[in-house]
C-alpha cells in the first residue's frame, strides 16, 4: 500500500463487502526488510493512510510470514481475501476460513505508475538539459 491507487481502494471496497468488518494486515518496515522490500512511507504513515478509507475498520501489524494463522485464529475471520495475482498462495488457510482471490483492477497498478513516473522524470530531464 505504499503506492496506493483507486485499484487498491477498488480491492478493499470489495473486500469489504465479505463480512461486517475489514482487517488488513499491513507489513512493518522491519518484516518489509526481511522481504528486501522498502516502502517510501513509514508504517505509521501506511497505517495511517489505511485506517483513513472507510472500507478498513482495523489495519494490524505483519511482522512475519508465519502469522497469518494466528490472525485468522485471533481475530475470528471467516473470510481471507487477497488480490489475484497472489492466487494459490495463502490456500494453506482453507483449513482455517475461506479464502478469495479477487481480481485486480485492469489499467492501473503500482508498476505502471512507477513506469509512468519514471518515463516523465526521464522526459523532464531531456526536456531541462535541452533548454540549457
Amino acid at each position: 500500500m505504499d503506492r496506493l491507487h483507486w485499484g487498491h481502494i477498488r480491492l478493499l471496497e470489495r473486500a469489504a463487502a465479505f463480512g461486517d468488518q475489514l482487517i488488513v494486515g499491513l507489513s512493518t518496515d522491519e518484516f518489509n526488510a526481511v522481504k528486501h522490500k522498502e516502502a517510501y512511507h513509514s508504517y505509521e504513515h501506511r497505517k495511517y493512510i489505511l485506517e483513513a478509507i472507510r472500507y478498513v475498520d482495523k489495519v494490524i501489524p505483519e511482522t512475519d510470514w508465519d502469522q497469518k494463522i494466528r490472525d485468522v485464529q485471533k481475530y475470528h475471520a471467516d473470510v481471507f481475501v487477497m488480490g489475484d495475482d497472489w492466487a494459490g498462495k495463502f490456500d494453506f488457510l482453507k483449513p482455517y476460513c475461506k479464502v478469495i482471490y479477487l481480481p485486480r483492477t485492469k489499467g492501473i497498478s503500482t508498476t505502471k505508475i512507477k513506469t509512468d513516473l519514471s518515463e516523465e522524470e526521464q522526459e523532464a530531464i531531456v526536456k531541462n538539459e535541452n533548454e540549457d
